[in-house]
């Protein structure tokens, strides 16, 4: 498709859905579409190459680890246990640079430009769905640690008793995330990790806020009311009493806008809620 040269491709590698969108600098959606999972990573750079046209950028986000310097992405609820060099083969297919980063840091990006957090510079986005993660903003900059790692907090140890889940998929996620909650975890503990593990998080970052999305969290069951009320108990007080803790106001678009937000920063293209740094 041919493109103005303000506009930029977002697209979110899900688990369990690809999807994207065109997107200009005011963060409008000029057209979006949603297939099945891209399962294989050279079909989805053969997929986002014939989407991109004459975008200005292309931003790409992908459930699970994503390292800038290699250009590597591990992603198994995708592609297997094998990092795969994603950027390689996006820039083969495509012929230019593009830009990439794991869904939470585009989550906390999406949100903090358009969403509950925005024009904040200390935000925690966590997301709960098939796995726990946690998009990190401290200062304005953006945090993934030395290898793309940072923000794995499903791996957060919260109690000392040791199941074997935990190492799979570390103690939070196997208590709260949804692949719990199908096999009969109850709602009621699951509250109370999550608390825990919010309450870490405040402690640890200071935020201004702490977001709480993904599929999880957006059920009617009242997530954000039990986090604040179980979480105050466990946080630094200070810290908790300062901290805004509030439900997604983009849901699932939270990563688009996110994507979107890397590929125009990456082009110099200005938006709104600048200051951030991306690295």
């Amino acid at each position: 498709m041919a493109l103005p040269s303000s506009h930029v491709l977002a697209v979110d590698l899900g688990g369990t859905k690809s999807a994207w969108a065109v997107v200009d600098a005011s963060g409008s959606i000029i057209e979006r579409g949603r297939e099945p999972a891209w399962r294989d990573y050279k079909g989805a750079a053969a997929r986002v190459a014939g989407l991109a046209g004459g975008a200005a950028g292309v931003g790409v986000i992908v459930p699970g680890i994503y390292d800038t310097e290699s250009g590597r992405a591990w992603a198994p609820n995708l592609w297997g246990m094998d990092e795969v060099p994603l950027r390689a083969e996006l820039e083969d297919r495509l012929g230019r640079a593009i830009t990439i980063d794991s869904d939470r840091s585009g989550y906390v990006l999406g949100e903090q430009w358009l969403g509950a957090a925005r024009g904040l510079r200390d935000v925690v986005f966590v997301a709960i769905g098939t796995g726990i993660g946690a998009g990190i903003l401290a200062g304005g900059r953006l945090i993934r640690g030395a290898h793309g790692i940072a923000g794995a907090v499903g791996w957060s140890a919260l109690t000392c008793e040791w199941k074997d889940s935990y190492a799979r998929t570390g103690c939070w996620e196997s208590e709260s995330a949804g692949p719990a909650l199908e096999r009969g975890a109850a709602l009621d503990q699951a509250a109370e990790y999550t608390a825990m593990g919010v309450a870490n998080l405040i402690s640890t970052l200071n935020p201004a806020m702490v977001v709480l999305g993904g599929g999880v969290l957006q059920s009617e069951f009242p997530w954000t009311e039990e986090i604040r009320c179980r979480a105050a108990r466990w946080a630094q007080p200070l810290a908790f009493a300062r901290t805004r803790i509030e439900r997604t106001t983009l849901g699932a678009d939270a990563g688009l806008f996110g994507a979107a937000r890397l590929a125009l920063l990456a082009c110099g293209i200005h938006t709104e809620s600048e200051g951030i740094d991306v690295g």
